[in-house]
């Protein structure tokens, strides 16, 4: 349960995981499976570093006298005690370092599904390895400057290939997003590239102000990338503790009614 020997645990599982994919194809199943237990177990390193009973199943009682250390009063061994899993451990994490984490639940599920299908069924999505690869090493990022983990001695001999992925990633996104942004202009002109220019600004002022059916505590009007019309950021409201209370907006989406550029 102690923070540094999770940390090795992690270190050591995405080296194996790193080694792996540089294999090829014929290895994925083990990068996809190690690289997901490096991910969870940083995870939990980072939540034990501010107190080991965060790592724990809420509700096992024995597991929590461990945690805080009160084992005496059990009779179950600490090698036995039950804590979160990778999905949890996210969750938990990400309630925490918001702002900093740029993998949200939706983009960990693969990662859950691909470690959890080689674990249970020896099964993954072959298209999908390399989404489900860098998406660990996204999240693992933030929590080597959290726990003040050198990027290098974590990382090792394989940091290139670590900073090839992301840069892969990067560019694929850019090159998704120019795409999602051609074809929303190309749908905006051909509902709107009929109208003069009065009828069309009428028009978008009433399809702009419908709020999206999307539910999330909080939305803001913007700009769309694509066409100018009024668009909706759509996210959530959290507190943060500063020397004063601050109500800090995440957003997660972003949706035009007028061109149907969702992001």
């Amino acid at each position: 349960m102690h923070s540094e020997q999770l940390q090795l645990s992690s270190q050591r599982w995405m080296t194996a995981a790193l080694a792996a994919f540089a294999q090829g194809t014929e290895s994925y199943d083990f990068a996809v499976h190690h690289a997901g237990i490096a991910a969870e177990h940083l995870l939990k390193a980072y939540l034990s570093s501010l107190h080991p009973a965060l790592i724990i199943e809420a509700r096992d009682f024995d597991s929590l006298l461990h945690a805080t250390g009160h084992g005496a009063h059990t009779s179950i061994p600490a090698s036995r005690a039950k804590t979160i899993g990778l999905v949890e451990a996210h969750t938990r994490v990400h309630k925490i370092l918001r702002n900093q984490m740029p993998v949200n639940k939706q983009a960990l599920e693969p990662v859950a599904n691909a470690r959890n299908g080689v674990a249970h069924s020896g099964v993954h999505e072959s298209a999908e390895v390399q989404t489900v690869f860098t998406t660990c090493l996204r999240l693992i990022d933030p929590l080597l400057t959290e726990l003040k983990i050198d990027p290098n001695t974590y990382w090792g001999s394989y940091l290139p290939l670590h900073d090839r992925l992301i840069e892969e990633r990067v560019r694929a996104a850019r090159i998704r997003l120019e795409g999602k942004l051609a074809r929303a202009r190309a749908i905006f002109e051909q509902r709107y590239g009929h109208l003069e220019p009065k009828e069309r600004e009428v028009v978008l002022a009433t399809i702009t102000r419908q709020l999206s059916v999307i539910a999330m505590d909080h939305s803001l009007p913007k700009p769309c990338p694509a066409c100018s019309s009024d668009g909706w950021l759509i996210g959530s409201l959290h507190l943060e503790d500063r020397p004063e209370t601050v109500v800090m907006f995440t957003p997660y989406i972003f949706e035009c009614t007028a061109c149907g550029l969702d992001e």
